[in-house]
């Protein structure tokens, strides 16, 4: 079965940094980020490839996130730069096989997530 365990987030003021981690029971596997708001969809926040090769980052992503992994250690990482109130959401990793997708229902297997919340 394969696990995934979010860590970190928690409150930060705007513009600030913090790092999101999920442990993963399963190297080299697809893997992507996902973030959701009280009362909104779930959205695709990035992704990396099974080989860490390609990433692929939502717009609102761009500059600010940045998504790797250590496939030795199982961890899969996003690091959250210039964070605004606005990225205030839970965040979740997913793993599928294969290519990178982009929506929510592409993704096999899910953590609990971890609650980012972003206030001065």
């Amino acid at each position: 079965q394969v696990h995934l365990v979010e860590s970190g987030g928690g409150v930060v003021r705007p513009g600030n940094s913090t790092r999101l981690r999920c442990k993963t029971s399963v190297p080299y596997s697809t893997m992507a980020w996902f973030r959701q708001a009280p009362g909104v969809d779930r959205e695709y926040v990035a992704g990396i490839s099974a080989n860490g090769l390609r990433t692929v980052y939502a717009d609102f992503a761009e500059g600010r996130f940045a998504i790797s992994r250590d496939d030795a250690e199982r961890l899969f990482v996003l690091n959250m730069d210039v964070l605004k109130p606005n990225d205030t959401a839970r965040y979740y990793c997913a793993q599928r096989n294969g290519e990178l997708r982009y929506g929510e229902e592409d993704y096999n297997d899910w953590g609990q997530g971890t609650q980012v919340t972003v206030s001065p």
